[in-house]
């Protein structure tokens, strides 16, 4: 038969193995919902592509050297709002290139 002390403890080692399976289940959850450093660069993937064939002017599906730099004579002509041809920090972290900014143009 269980004495009052006894039953006590158990009582109190069963509420310690439900908070700590709580505590446990919630980091487990919170970890899982954290995307993974590759799923980042996946989620970025369908930008580049846009912005690629916003690049390849001759839709030979790839970007030349000569497209590219054009492109992005174009975003620093973009930037450079004191025509100074040359762009400081403040500047350039206003740049919100992305193919979304191009579409209808």
């Amino acid at each position: 038969m269980l004495t009052p002390k006894n039953r006590g403890r158990i009582i109190v080692v069963i509420l310690t193995l439900v908070a700590a399976a709580t505590i446990l289940g919630t980091a487990a959850a919170q970890k899982a919902s954290v995307p993974k450093p590759q799923d980042k660069l996946a989620m970025g993937e369908g930008e580049v592509k846009q912005l690629l064939l916003l690049m390849n002017t001759d839709s030979k599906g790839q970007v030349s050297k000569q497209e590219y730099m054009k492109f992005m004579e174009a975003e620093f002509e973009h930037l450079d709002k004191n025509k100074k041809g040359e762009l400081n920090v403040k500047e350039l972290t206003k740049s919100d290139l992305t193919a979304s900014r191009f579409v209808g143009k």
